[in-house]
């Protein structure tokens, strides 16, 4: 066993884990940070899924890191791409013109850009990254993490830090450390959220989804050897679905009713925009959907085909929870297994807008996923076990329809700001879509702060959310916002000698707080005039 002492101790590549090391390395401060999978950057990277954003996201909203992210990967698209002149010169050039959001673009990118956002700290020396890791184990003192020991290249590591920040994707450090969390819905009784469950349940989640790339080639066939489990997926038809799951149909997130898309591929290009996702979601054609490459966009010749990311309802995995069951891995088999046979069925059975079934030319990308076979390294993981905290938010705080308006949801400890519906997409509990109008809201700095353990914090979808309220504040660059504030307390705390619940319960020690963080570039506040 190896052991490691270090300032802070990040569990968790994602995007919350990479904004909190930035933060806390900002500072002068040593990091060691851990990731399970073989890219940074979680949701966007090993998971595949183009960002998430809000309808003012080229305006404000967002951190100054994440907006250099963001810059950065539409820079390395203008420095190794060929472009057309247009499509350079374009200040809020989106690579894959999908309508998910104004920057589709491709994992790698992704990758590479927050690969060069570390590198100075590697070169340092005062950032050691463990990847591939997992946490097997910690120990815990008088309220205080003492170490963590992760696995990593065949042998352990026991890792001791003054701050421990659980970026998972599921909160893994927090049953390890015996902190307080909540998982799956809360009761109404609980919460008195409108929408909240009449009976609490840990196992009802929101779904996962395993995702894929992919391209076409017409007149080529791809197809693949049918899934051991097609005909099982084939023949299933979700309750409230309107159709079998294995179709272009599932139900529309704001009605509720069965909803009908299309899939034409390789469709004459135009750029038709990211929706305003108050109104539309823009998911009626699935090839635009979240489209990441567009030939449009690149000299003649560079592409036969745009790249599409699949992260689709119909690959929604609803039949159990991967969190605290002792089925997690047969689930992320099965979970995996449908989305290979959504691959199956596109290829053999779907139907073709201009007549006809099967698309035999889709062809599974694996240079784009990073992966052997074309799906992501990981699933996309919306839901996560979340600490019980000083301040939890929920649908009350931020919901138009509660609140009777859509001016911004303040919080008076705001460490943050973030956009986007309260959106719940069905739920291994049975559940149809949870879609509700979401005021701009902030972050609580006591939802960072757990309600005992007194130097662990979360950094990703692990806060003080309800299952309701992490529909909104569990898309990219609010978990990025929210690691970045966590790195910064950490930061803070180290410099001042305070622990967080120190900080929290002091109005002067917040706005000390809050001070630093504007100072940083982070965003506490919506403008006065920003309203749904």
């Amino acid at each position: 066993m190896t052991r490691m002492h270090t300032d802070v101790l990040i569990v968790g590549g994602g995007l919350g884990g990479i904004a909190a090391a930035l933060a806390v390395l900002r500072r002068g401060r040593r990091v060691v940070l851990t990731e399970q999978y073989v890219w940074l950057g979680g949701q966007l990277t090993s998971q595949i899924v183009p960002p998430d954003e809000s309808y003012w996201v080229e305006q404000f909203g967002i951190t100054a890191s994440y907006r250099a992210l963001r810059d950065g990967i539409r820079e390395y698209y203008r420095q190794n791409y060929p472009l057309t002149e247009s499509a350079r010169s374009a200040r809020e050039l989106n690579p894959g013109l999908g309508r998910v959001s104004r920057l589709c673009h491709e994992p790698r990118v992704a990758v590479a850009v927050l690969e060069s956002m570390l590198a100075p700290f590697r070169a340092s020396g005062r950032l050691t990254v463990l990847q591939p890791a997992v946490p097997v184990s910690a120990s815990v003192d008088a309220d205080l993490v003492t170490t963590v020991t992760v696995e990593h290249a065949g042998s352990t590591h026991e890792i001791s830090a003054s701050f421990v920040l659980d970026a998972t994707e599921t909160g893994d450090l927090l049953p390890l450390t015996g902190t307080e969390y909540v998982v799956g819905a809360e009761s109404r009784a609980e919460t008195g959220e409108p929408n909240a469950a009449e009976a609490a349940d840990p196992q009802n989640v929101q779904s996962i989804t395993w995702c894929f790339a992919f391209d076409h080639e017409e007149g080529a066939d791809h197809t693949i050897d049918r899934p051991a489990q097609y005909d099982r997926f084939r023949a299933a038809q979700p309750e409230f679905w309107g159709a079998p799951l294995l179709s272009f149909t599932a139900p529309n997130p704001r009605t509720l009713e069965p909803m009908t898309r299309t899939m034409h591929v390789n469709p004459p290009l135009r750029d038709r925009g990211a929706p305003d996702q108050r109104t539309d979601a823009g998911d009626l054609d699935l090839w635009e959907f979240r489209r990441i490459l567009a030939r449009e966009n690149f000299l003649p010749g560079f592409l036969d085909s745009d790249v599409v990311i699949a992260n689709w309802p119909m690959l929604d995995y609803l039949d159990g929870s991967v969190i605290d069951t002792a089925d997690a891995a047969t689930h992320l088999d099965a979970a995996k297994e449908l989305a290979r046979s959504y691959v199956y069925w596109l290829q053999t059975e779907a139907p073709r807008p201009e007549g006809g079934f099967g698309f035999p030319g889709l062809r599974l990308r694996p240079d784009v996923a990073g992966t052997d076979d074309g799906f992501a390294q990981a699933p996309y993981i919306r839901e996560s076990r979340r600490i019980r905290a000083r301040r939890t938010v929920l649908e009350q705080d931020i919901s138009v329809a509660v609140r009777g308006h859509g001016g911004p949801a303040t919080f008076e400890d705001s460490v943050g700001v973030g956009m986007y519906r309260i959106d719940l997409h069905p739920s291994t509990g049975g559940d149809n879509y949870i879609d509700v109008e979401c005021a701009p809201f902030e972050i609580p700095l006591g939802a960072l702060v757990p309600v005992r353990m007194r130097n662990l914090l979360p950094a990703a979808k692990n806060i003080g959310t309800t299952h309701i309220t992490n529909g909104a504040y569990r898309l990219h660059p609010v978990e990025w916002n929210v690691g970045e504030s966590a790195g910064e307390l950490a930061a803070f705390c180290l410099d001042e000698a305070l622990e967080p619940g120190d900080v929290v319960a002091d109005p002067a020690l917040v706005v000390a707080f809050q001070t630093r963080l504007v100072e940083a570039g982070i965003e506490i506040h919506w403008p006065e005039i920003i309203g749904y």
